[in-house]
């Protein structure tokens, strides 16, 4: 380094002692940061425009599918809640998974990203997936684990957070 700049390039580390590896490793949260975020804004626009779920009854609707789901919730108070306003329930949720997936794809504040996805993930996992056996048959559990790494380093590279922290520290690029 010199004057606190760096002067390694992509040519740099694929070239250097350790290559391949170590830019593998370097990006290694980006193929789950880009499924993640992708998933969770296509999980929004799915709720958001199909007509049977925002409902509060019949096939296919959100307050059925809370109303199914009650009984074998581990938190049947949360299912509760939401059936006061199973729509605007349907909403929060498919509002919440666009914001989370449009801030993790861009790495915009990629660490509350992540934690509003596991909220998400937790608390559908305690509500309709709960009952699912085997475990591993329901999704909501693995993306809940998933976002955890994402909460612990967040989105360092080829991120807003990355052209942000590279701007404060006057590098001028993303990495």
């Amino acid at each position: 380094m010199t004057h606190g700049m760096r002067t390694d390039t992509l040519m740099d580390r694929l070239h250097g002692p350790r290559g391949w590896r170590e830019l593998a490793a370097h990006y290694a949260l980006l193929p789950l940061r880009v499924f993640l975020g992708v998933t969770f804004i296509y999980a929004g626009l799915d709720k958001l425009t199909d007509s049977a779920f925002m409902k509060s009854g019949g096939a296919g609707s959100i307050g059925d599918t809370m109303r199914a789901a009650r009984d074998s919730a581990a938190v049947p108070a949360l299912v509760d809640l939401a059936l006061k306003a199973p729509v605007g329930f349907g909403y929060a949720i498919a509002f919440g998974e666009l914001v989370v997936g449009i801030g993790t794809l861009l790495g915009l504040f990629g660490r509350l990203a992540a934690l509003g996805g596991a909220l998400i993930s937790l608390s559908l996992w305690l509500t309709v997936s709960w009952a699912t056996t085997p475990y591993y048959y329901g999704n909501d559990l693995a993306y809940l684990m998933a976002w955890l790494p994402l909460i612990l380093a967040g989105a360092p590279y080829l991120s807003a957070d990355a052209a942000w922290r590279a701007r404060r520290q006057g590098l001028g690029g993303y990495r």
